[in-house]
C-alpha cells in the first residue's frame, strides 16, 4: 500500500478551503512554452538570443535582434494518463487541445557601434493544465468519510449546527446530511463514526479532469553594447484560468446488504481565476565570437486569485436510514440557500517561487550575418525555490491561520527543484534541423512521493527572404502523485500517475525593417 503521513495540524483546516499544497506546485512547476524553434531545442533559450521566446526566459536575448519581427505560434497537444493505486492499474482516455505558443512583435532600433535597443510585446501560454486522471482500487485500511468525521469531531458542534455552519466544509456538511458520518455511543462514550468503515473493504475510484492554463502577456526591453554585452528585462502579466472536476466514488466491496453502507459519491467542481505580475531580468556576455554566457533571474509572480467551489453528494446507507431507496443526496447550492451564504467562494493572494537561470551556448561559424551561421549547441540550468511558494489571505477574509498552516506544509512538503535543458541546431542553407531534451527534478521532499518531467524534442525550420516557418514536436513523460483524500490520524494513500504528452507547434514569422 502506498501511503504517507502529512502534518496533522493542517489536515483538519485544509477541508475548510479549496487550496492545497499541490496548488502551489501547479502554478510553478511547468515547462516553458514557446515558439517551435525554442520547443525543438528543449526550451534552452537562456543564452542563445535572437528569438522572441527569450522575453520569457532571458530578456537579454532579444538584444540580438537587428530587424523587427512578427510571429505567431499555434499548437496542438494531446495527453494520456496511466495510474497505479492500491495495486491496481488504470488509464484515462486520450484528450487533445489547441493552444498558442509565443506570438507577438519585436521592434528594433539599431544604434552606433553595433548597439541596438529592442522592445518586445508578446503573449504566451506559459502553463498548460489540461489533463485527465483516473484510478481505482480496493481499500481495507481507510475511507474518505474519515476526513469529514475528523473535521466534525474537532468542531465541537452538534449535527444540526454543523450542517448549518458555512465555516464547515461542504464535504463534512453533506456527509452529515446524508448519514455518511454520524454520532454513536460506543461503550458509553459518544463518538463520531464513518459508516463506510462498517463494510471493512471498499472499492474506491477517483476521476479528475483539469483544464485551462496560464496565458502571460510580456513587455520586454533589451539593449546590446559593443556586440559583447546584452542586457534586458521584461514585465509579465500572467492570466490564470483553471478548472478541476472530480468524481470520487466509494462502495461496499463485500456485497453484504446489511452492513449500513452500499455506496457514496462525491462530486466537486472547482475553478480558479485571476492575474499576476512578475519581472524578469537577464544578461548575456559574448566573450568571443563563438561563445555566449547567460544569466537570468525571475522574480516571484504575485498572483491575486478568486476561487469558486461547488459540490454534491449522494449516499446509500442501506437499512441505516428510512430514506426512499436508502439513498440521500444534497448539493452545495441547497446548503447555500438554507444558510443564505456562498461558502464556495474565496479570494486570496499567492506568491510563486524565485527562479535562477545559468546558460551557455556555442555557435558554429559565428558571423555578423546570421544567415552564414552553421548551427549551435546550447544548455540551460535552472534552480527554483519551489518550497518558498506562499499563500496569503485577502483583506478581511479571516483565513489567516489557515494560510499560515498551509505555508508551513508547503515548506515541509516541497524542496527546491532544478531543470536542465539541452538543445542544438544544424543549418543547411535555408533549412535547419533541431533536437533537444529537458528534465525537471522531483519537487517532493518526503519519500515515497516522487515526480519528474522529461521532454524529448525535435523539429525543422525554413528561413528565406524575411519569412520563416518552424515545426516542432515535443514528447513528454510526466510522473506525479494524487491524493484522493487526506487524514490526520492515518497515513494517506495516493496514486502514482504517469502521463504521456505530445505537442505539435508551428511558428510562422515575418521580418520587417
Amino acid at each position: 500500500m502506498k501511503s504517507i503521513a502529512l502534518l496533522p495540524f493542517f489536515l483538519w483546516s485544509v477541508t475548510l478551503s479549496a487550496q492545497l499544497p499541490e496548488d502551489a506546485l501547479r502554478l510553478s512547476w511547468n515547462m516553458p512554452n514557446g515558439t517551435a524553434r525554442e520547443q525543438a531545442i528543449g526550451g534552452a533559450m537562456g543564452s542563445l538570443g535572437g528569438e522572441i521566446s527569450s522575453v520569457y526566459v532571458n530578456p537579454a536575448g532579444t538584444g540580438f535582434y537587428r530587424r523587427g519581427e512578427l510571429v505567431i505560434s499555434p499548437g496542438f497537444s494531446f495527453f494520456q494518463n496511466h495510474s497505479q493505486y492500491l495495486g491496481a492499474s488504470s488509464s484515462a482516455s486520450t484528450s487533445a487541445k489547441f493552444g498558442l505558443g509565443v506570438s507577438g512583435f519585436v521592434f528594433c532600433w539599431p544604434g552606433r557601434s553595433g548597439n541596438s535597443q529592442v522592445i518586445t510585446l508578446a503573449v504566451n501560454r506559459t502553463a498548460d493544465f489540461n489533463s485527465s486522471i483516473y484510478y481505482q482500487g480496493q481499500n481495507n485500511y481507510s475511507s474518505y468519510a474519515e476526513q469529514f468525521a475528523e473535521e466534525f469531531s474537532s468542531s465541537g458542534l452538534s449535527i444540526n449546527q454543523a450542517i448549518s455552519d458555512p465555516n464547515i466544509s461542504y464535504g463534512t456538511r453533506m456527509a452529515l446530511y446524508t448519514y455518511l458520518i454520524d454520532t454513536a455511543t460506543v461503550n458509553g462514550v459518544s463518538q463520531v463514526i464513518a459508516l463506510p468503515l462498517k463494510a471493512g473493504s471498499l472499492n474506491q475510484s477517483n476521476r479528475v479532469i483539469q483544464t485551462g492554463g496560464i496565458t502571460e502577456i510580456a513587455l520586454g526591453l533589451a539593449s546590446s553594447y559593443s556586440g559583447k554585452w546584452y542586457l534586458g528585462g521584461s514585465l509579465g502579466i500572467p492570466l490564470v484560468n483553471y478548472t478541476r472536476q472530480s468524481l470520487y466514488t466509494e462502495s461496499d466491496a463485500t456485497g453484504n446488504p446489511n452492513n449500513d453502507f452500499a455506496f457514496s459519491q462525491f462530486q466537486q467542481n472547482y475553478s480558479s481565476k485571476g492575474f499576476g505580475l512578475n519581472i524578469k531580468l537577464g544578461g548575456i556576455f559574448r566573450p568571443s565570437s563563438l561563445w555566449r554566457i547567460g544569466l537570468a533571474v525571475h522574480s516571484p509572480t504575485f498572483f491575486y486569485l478568486n476561487d469558486n467551489l461547488s459540490a454534491s453528494m449522494v449516499t446509500n446507507t442501506e437499512n441505516y436510514t428510512t430514506a426512499p431507496g436508502h439513498q440521500i443526496s444534497i448539493s452545495s447550492d441547497s446548503l447555500d440557500q438554507a444558510t443564505g451564504t456562498s461558502a464556495g467562494q474565496a479570494g486570496y493572494d499567492m506568491i510563486s517561487p524565485w527562479r535562477f537561470l545559468l546558460s551557455g551556448s556555442y555557435v558554429f561559424r559565428e558571423t555578423v550575418d546570421p544567415s552564414d551561421q552553421r548551427g549551435f549547441v546550447t544548455a540551460d540550468f535552472e534552480y527554483q525555490t519551489t518550497n518558498h511558494a506562499h499563500f496569503d489571505a485577502s483583506a478581511n477574509s479571516g483565513d489567516g491561520q489557515y494560510y499560515s498552516d498551509l505555508n508551513s506544509v508547503i515548506r515541509s512538503y516541497f524542496k527546491g527543484t532544478f531543470a536542465a535543458r539541452l538543445g542544438g541546431e544544424l543549418k543547411f542553407n535555408t533549412l535547419m534541423a533541431r533536437l533537444g531534451v529537458a528534465y525537471y527534478s522531483n519537487p517532493y521532499r518526503q519519500s515515497p512521493l516522487a515526480a519528474q518531467r522529461l521532454y524529448l524534442t525535435g523539429g525543422i525550420g525554413y528561413r528565406n527572404r524575411g519569412i520563416f516557418i518552424d515545426l516542432a514536436y515535443v514528447e513528454g513523460f510526466v510522473r506525479d502523485v494524487d491524493f484522493p483524500y487526506r487524514l490526520a490520524d492515518k497515513s494517506n494513500v495516493f496514486s502514482n500517475n504517469r502521463e504521456t504528452t505530445g505537442k505539435l507547434v508551428v511558428t510562422v514569422g515575418f521580418k520587417f525593417p
